[in-house]
């Protein structure tokens, strides 16, 4: 099995949840009370465990294809039904909700909450999944405007496309773009320093993902908005000696491959 959990979980309805977070936000505004705002956020955390009962914390999953394995490890499992994502930001970001969607997937869960300490005051916000990984294996793919012709072409595809028929399209992208670079022989292999030249010559060595040693690989999940990506990367193309970046946007039921030239 390509994701190995290391506890079963329980989904919950909607107001079972709703019941679990209230409970959770009212201990953790007493614990952000007694300690303060300046503490990492394992503190808050273990300390919500030690107050609560129900609290697992830094629960492992991992996920494997092949060769290729990746560990996880979760906040907070609340009752087996509900996710808790600790932070100690400035504000709750795209990165953070992300972060804790990919981990509903992972424990096949719907509902979760991100929390954050750092603040004067107590941030937080639900994140829902009602998606299911075994319902996301089988997305709709787009390749009109990819060129298999291109070096490492049928690699990026084939590669891509097994990991998503193994563990779903909708995990983080950093994820599959780890395993790619995994079976293309580590980051000394992939990571490259390629030039980059202005309107004087040379500016700066910037290390990017290679498939080849002229065509780089990209992955996105935008829900909208590609046209602006795929402009911005005919700019990284015009001052660099790439001939080519093949580029892969995930979204839970849809993925399109794209070679910008």
């Amino acid at each position: 099995m390509p994701i190995h959990r290391s506890t079963e979980t329980i989904r919950p309805t909607q107001s079972e949840f709703g019941q679990i977070a209230y409970d959770v936000m009212d201990c953790v505004y007493a614990i952000h009370t007694d300690f303060g705002r300046f503490f990492d956020e394992a503190v808050y955390k273990r300390e919500l465990a030690d107050r609560m009962s129900g609290m697992e914390l830094e629960l492992p999953v991992t996920v494997t294809h092949g060769t290729f394995s990746k560990l996880y490890k979760l906040d907070v499992l609340a009752h087996k039904r509900g996710i808790l994502e600790f932070k100690a930001a400035e504000s709750i970001v795209s990165r953070h909700r992300g972060q804790t969607l990919n981990y509903l997937l992972l424990f096949d869960l719907p509902h979760g909450k991100v929390i954050n300490v750092r603040p004067e005051s107590v941030g937080d916000e639900f994140v829902n999944c009602h998606a299911r990984l075994d319902e996301l294996k089988s997305p709709a793919i787009e390749t009109a405007n990819f060129a298999p012709s291109v070096a490492g072409a049928a690699f990026f595809h084939d590669q891509l496309l097994a990991m998503i028929h193994d563990w779903g399209s909708g995990l983080e992208t950093g994820l599959y773009e780890e395993a790619l670079t995994h079976f293309l022989g580590g980051e000394e292999q992939v990571l490259l320093p390629v030039p980059v030249m202005g309107a004087k010559g040379h500016l700066h060595d910037q290390k990017m993902r290679l498939l080849a040693p002229d065509v780089a690989f990209k992955l996105t999940a935008f829900p909208s908005r590609q046209e602006a990506f795929e402009n911005h990367a005919r700019h990284l193309l015009q001052h660099t000696n790439l001939k080519a970046i093949h580029w892969a946007n995930l979204t839970h039921h849809h993925v399109t491959f794209t070679t910008i030239r």
